[in-house]
């Protein structure tokens, strides 16, 4: 493909910069899970507060909020081709706030996936609201569907447990956003803790799995996925992202790396992962 950007020695991480919608068409292996982090469309030149700072909403063009007839016509074109490309008994991740959410939910069903979970992802450490005129934002969304709704999916239910203290595992998990360690090599503006990622791996995969993430951005699935000894494709049309991406994965196959990140996510994630 004349848009690949990065391929690692082994082709376990490969790097597409390209729009989604083309470089999606043109794999040709199945996917055994995708992870999608798509725009919230919440660039609405409103304010935050974050670090104690006032800081805009805004995260980029991409994020740009146009019609809901072109959000809708977006959002189906995009998962109807990643749907294409998954294996029969693969599963698929979104992610998204009241912005994009119910649109996602209303959309998977009419393509044939069958939702599974709507996982609340509780942040420890969400910034404070400081219009004081409604309730702290404090929680990300993340459906959770399977390809077909009589084809059985791989969850690994007893791996999830051992992770909850021997208890099953609920659909609210608390974990806390992005830490400093994340950002060595940059930090993108709608990055992903490393942890969440982890354990949706970890949930819904085995090794030498292929993973899909078609908004990488700064690649977080694939940094988990390649701590996790599983093979990982990112797309993203944003440049500046995709050599982030790159940069995080060379940074990661230095010496001690891996072990370090692993060594975070164990204590994260309560349990070893090793294993897994």
């Amino acid at each position: 493909m004349s848009s690949l950007y990065f391929k690692s020695h082994n082709d376990d991480f490969l790097l597409f910069q390209e729009d989604c919608l083309t470089a999606i068409n043109t794999l040709d292996q199945p996917l055994n899970m995708i992870f999608a982090d798509p725009p919230y469309f919440l660039s609405n030149d409103g304010l935050t507060l974050k670090n104690g700072r006032v800081q805009s909403v805004n995260k980029g063009v991409w994020d740009k909020f146009t019609t809901d007839d072109d959000i809708d016509s977006f959002t189906y074109t995009w998962l109807s081709s990643a749907r294409d490309k998954m294996a029969d008994n693969a599963t698929i991740w979104v992610s998204g706030t009241h912005h994009n959410i119910f649109t996602i939910g209303k959309l998977l069903p009419r393509l044939g996936f069958k939702i599974l979970n709507m996982i609340t992802w509780e942040k420890s450490n969400p910034p404070p609201n400081f219009s004081c005129r409604f309730f702290t934002h404090s929680t990300e969304y993340i459906i959770w569907a399977r390809k077909h709704p009589k084809v059985p999916h791989y969850f690994n239910y007893n791996l999830m447990k051992q992770l909850n203290n021997d208890k099953q595992m609920k659909d609210v998990w608390r974990l806390p956003a992005i830490a400093q360690w994340e950002k060595s090599c940059g930090k993108h503006p709608t990055q992903k803790p490393l942890a969440l990622l982890a354990q949706i791996i970890l949930a819904a995969t085995k090794k030498n799995d292929l993973i899909l993430d078609p908004f990488t951005g700064s690649s977080t699935t694939g940094i988990a996925a390649n701590v996790l000894d599983r093979r990982f494709i990112g797309i993203d049309k944003e440049q500046t992202f995709i050599q982030l991406s790159k940069d995080r994965y060379e940074d990661l196959q230095l010496e001690g790396r891996k072990l370090f990140f692993k060594q975070h996510l164990n204590r994260l994630l309560n349990k070893a992962i090793y294993s897994a």
